[in-house]
C-alpha cells in the first residue's frame, strides 16, 4: 500500500503543563509545524505534520496544558472545547495522545480516566521515563495497560530513539480508527474529583513500585526543611536572606570576568583602529558596533551569575515555596497567588510574563498582573543598574562582608516589587476586588540540582542575550552612529561633531523636558533607543559618550566617562527612573496582543512615565539638598 492511499489521522496532544507534551511534539513534528491563534483569543495554536516508517501521514494538535477537562483558565478551556467538540471551526481529532510524567504519575492518570470517559480512541504516552529510574520508581506498563485499557508506551521525548515504540503503537491505532463521525459536542463523565482519585490510587497501588525506606527518608528530610522555610515568620527572613546573597553575588562574583570582556573589547578596537585608515568605516566600526554592543557584552556575566541562582531555586524545588510565601503578601494588595509565577517570569522579561498570565482564571486579576508586571526588575535593567553602581557607588565591604554595591541593587530589585504591590492595590481600589481563590501547587521534595538542566538554562539566556546585542542592539547601534555622525560639524564649530548631528538635535530638544530630573542630552538621546529594549541604553550611551569625545579625551571605557560628565543626583535619578522606565516596544505589543485593545498599553505607557518621571523629579531634587551638584 502506497502512503498517498494510507488515510492521514489527526491526534491531539493532551497533558499537564510540564510533562514534556511540547517536547514530545517537537520530537514529532520537528520544524514541520505552524502556530497561529484560536479565534477570538490570543492562546497560541500549535499544528504539525509527520509521516511515520510505514509512509502514513499525521496530522499532530499541541492543546495547551491542563489538570483537567473540567476547565477553569482561559487554556484549559480551549484544551476542554477541542477534546469535546466544542470548538468552533475546529474539527474533532479522530484520537488523543496523553501525555504524563512518569515521575508524577498521581497528577497525570486523573487527567486520563477523564479523558477514558468521552470514548475516543486513547493512547497513554508515559514521558520521561528517564528521570523516573533516576528517582528508583519502577513503572509497570504492561500492568498499567490492563488496568486503564489502553495503549501504553514509554518515551523519552528528549531522546532521539526516545518514541520509536510511539510510532508503532500509533501505527497498530491507525489501523483500528474507523474515521466516523460522532455526535457532538462530547460529554464529560460526572465524576466528583475523590471517585476520580480513588481510581487513579488504586492503579498506582498496584503499577507502581518505589524504594519505601529512600522515598520516605526524603519525605522526612523535605517536612524538616518545610518547618522552617514554610514558617510564617522564619520563612520570609529565609527567602530575603537568600535573595540578599544572590545580588551580593552578583557583583562580587562578576568582576574578574567583567574584566576580561572590557579589556579584550577594547584591545579590539584598538586594534581595529590600527589596521584600518580612518574615515567613515573605521568610525562605525569601532564608535558603533565595537563601542555600542561591547559596553552591553561585559555584563553578560552578572547576568549568568543571577539566573544560576534563580535556576538553582527553581530546580531544587524552593520556587513552589516562595509562592506560598508570598500569596499571604500579594492577597492582601488584591493579587492572586497564581500571580506568582507570571510575576516571577517578569524578572527575566517581561513578555514571558505576560504571556504567562493566561493560567490566572479571573479577568480582573489577569489583568492587573499584566499592568505590573513590567515592575519587575527584567534582566535588561541589569546592565543599566550595574553600570551607574559601579561608576558611583564605592566598592566598600559593609559590617566587614557585604558589598555595598550589592546593597544598592538589591534595593533596587526590592523597590520595584513593592512599587509593583502598591499599584497593585491602586488597581484593586479601582478596578474592585477579585474572588479569592485558594493558592494550589504541588510541592517538590527537595532534590539536588541537576547540572545538565542548570547548564541549558543558562545557556538559553545566553543565546537571548547574545542574540540581541546581535540584532536589535547592533542594528540600532548602527542606526544611532548614522544619526549621531550626520550631518557634522561647520567649520568654525567648537563642540563634539555629535553636538551638531541629528541625534545631537534631538537631544538638546528633549532635554527642556527632562533638565528638571538631571538629565543631560546624552541621557536624553540613549533614552530613545531604549524604548526598543532596555539595555540599548547602556551601548547608546557607549556610542553617544566615545563621539562626544575629541581625540585623546576618549577614555578607557564608559564609567570613568560618566563618572566624570555626571552629578551624583543626575546618577540616582537615572537609577530612579529605570525602575519605573516605560516598557519596550515589543512588551507593549504583547499586552496589545493578550488585552485585544490598545486601551491598555497606552495606560501602561502612561502611568509607568508618570511614575518614572515623578520619582527622577523627587530623587534629583532631594539628593541635590543632600549632595549638591
Amino acid at each position: 500500500m502506497t502512503s498517498s492511499t494510507l488515510a492521514s489521522p489527526r491526534i491531539a496532544l493532551v497533558g499537564n503543563p510540564n510533562c514534556g507534551k511540547t517536547a514530545l511534539f517537537n520530537r514529532l513534528t520537528g520544524a514541520r509545524q505552524k502556530v497561529a491563534n484560536y479565534a477570538g483569543v490570543t492562546i497560541e495554536r500549535k499544528e504539525g505534520k509527520f509521516t511515520s516508517p510505514s509512509g502514513r501521514h499525521w496530522q499532530v494538535l499541541d492543546l495547551p496544558g491542563t489538570y483537567s477537562l473540567h476547565a477553569i483558565t482561559p487554556d484549559e478551556k480551549i484544551t476542554e472545547e477541542v477534546i469535546t467538540g466544542q470548538r468552533a471551526n475546529e474539527a474533532l481529532p479522530d484520537a488523543v495522545l496523553c501525555v504524563v510524567d512518569a515521575s508524577n504519575l498521581k497528577r497525570g492518570l486523573r487527567l486520563v480516566f477523564e479523558l477514558k470517559s468521552l470514548n475516543l480512541p486513547c493512547i497513554l504516552a508515559v514521558n520521561m521515563m528517564d528521570v523516573a529510574r533516576r528517582h528508583h520508581l519502577e513503572i509497570d506498563v504492561a500492568g498499567l495497560q490492563a488496568e486503564l485499557d489502553i495503549p501504553v508506551v514509554e518515551t523519552v521525548a528528549v531522546d532521539s530513539h526516545g518514541i520509536d515504540n510511539l510510532l508503532s503503537e500509533l501505527e497498530v491505532l491507525a489501523q483500528q480508527l474507523s474515521f466516523e463521525q460522532r455526535a457532538l459536542p462530547l460529554a464529560l463523565d460526572k465524576q466528583t474529583p475523590e471517585a476520580i482519585q480513588a481510581q487513579v490510587n488504586a492503579v498506582l497501588e498496584k503499577c507502581v513500585r518505589s524504594p519505601a525506606a529512600q522515598q520516605a527518608a526524603l519525605h522526612r528530610l523535605s517536612f524538616r526543611i518545610d518547618q522552617w522555610v514554610l514558617n510564617p515568620v522564619v520563612g520570609p527572613f529565609i527567602f530575603a536572606i537568600l535573595m540578599f546573597l544572590v545580588f551580593q553575588a552578583v557583583f562580587a562574583w562578576a568582576q574578574i570576568p567583567m574584566e576580561f570582556i572590557k579589556s579584550s573589547m577594547e584591545t579590539f578596537g584598538r586594534l581595529v583602529e590600527t589596521h584600518m585608515p580612518e574615515g567613515m568605516l573605521q568610525g562605525l566600526l569601532v564608535k558603533g558596533v565595537i563601542g555600542g554592543a561591547g559596553s552591553v557584552l561585559v555584563f553578560l556575566p552578572q547576568i549568568i551569575i543571577l539566573f544560576f541562582f534563580i535556576l538553582v531555586m527553581e530546580d531544587s524545588g524552593y520556587l513552589p515555596r516562595a509562592a506560598f510565601l508570598l500569596d499571604r503578601v500579594m492577597g492582601k494588595v488584591g493579587l492572586s497567588g497564581r500571580a506568582f509565577i507570571p510575576l516571577l517570569s517578569s524578572f527575566a522579561c517581561a513578555i514571558p510574563g505576560v504571556m504567562a498570565t493566561r493560567t490566572i482564571q479571573n479577568p480582573r486579576d489577569r489583568l492587573v498582573t499584566i499592568m505590573i508586571a513590567p515592575l519587575m526588575t527584567c534582566s535588561a535593567r541589569l546592565p543599566v543598574y550595574a553600570l551607574i553602581i559601579a561608576a558611583f557607588i564605592p566598592e566598600r565591604e559593609v559590617l566587614g562582608v557585604l558589598s555595598l554595591q550589592g546593597l544598592v541593587l538589591f534595593a533596587l530589585y526590592l523597590a520595584g516589587i513593592v512599587s509593583a504591590m502598591l499599584v497593585a492595590l491602586v488597581f484593586k481600589k479601582k478596578w474592585g476586588s477579585a474572588e479569592k481563590h485558594p493558592l494550589m501547587l504541588e510541592l517538590p521534595d527537595y532534590r539536588l540540582p541537576n547540572g545538565r538542566n542548570l547548564l541549558l538554562g543558562l545557556w538559553e539566556r545566553v543565546k537571548v542575550f547574545t542574540t540581541r546585542v546581535g540584532t536589535i542592539i547592533l542594528a540600532l547601534m548602527v542606526l544611532l552612529w548614522f544619526l549621531s555622525s550626520f550631518p557634522g560639524a561647520p567649520d568654525n564649530a567648537t563642540q563634539p561633531a555629535i553636538y551638531y548631528s541629528i541625534a545631537g538635535y534631538l537631544g538638546r530638544m528633549l532635554e527642556v523636558v527632562f533638565a528638571p530630573i538631571g538629565f543631560n542630552w546624552q541621557i536624553c538621546i540613549a533614552l530613545v533607543p531604549g524604548l526598543a529594549a532596555r539595555e540599548v541604553a547602556v551601548a547608546a550611551l557607549g556610542t553617544v559618550y566615545a563621539l562626544s569625545q575629541n581625540g585623546d579625551e576618549l577614555a578607557r571605557s564608559l564609567e570613568p566617562l560618566i563618572a566624570q560628565s555626571w552629578s551624583l543626583p543626575t546618577a540616582l535619578s537615572l537609577l530612579a527612573w529605570y525602575v519605573f522606565a516605560p516598557q519596550c516596544i515589543a512588551t507593549l505589543s504583547v499586552v496589545r496582543r493578550e488585552t485585544n485593545t490598545l486601551r491598555y498599553p497606552l495606560l501602561m505607557v502612561a502611568y509607568l512615565f508618570g511614575l518614572a518621571y515623578t520619582a527622577s523629579f523627587i530623587t534629583y531634587q532631594v539628593s541635590r539638598t543632600f549632595f549638591g551638584g
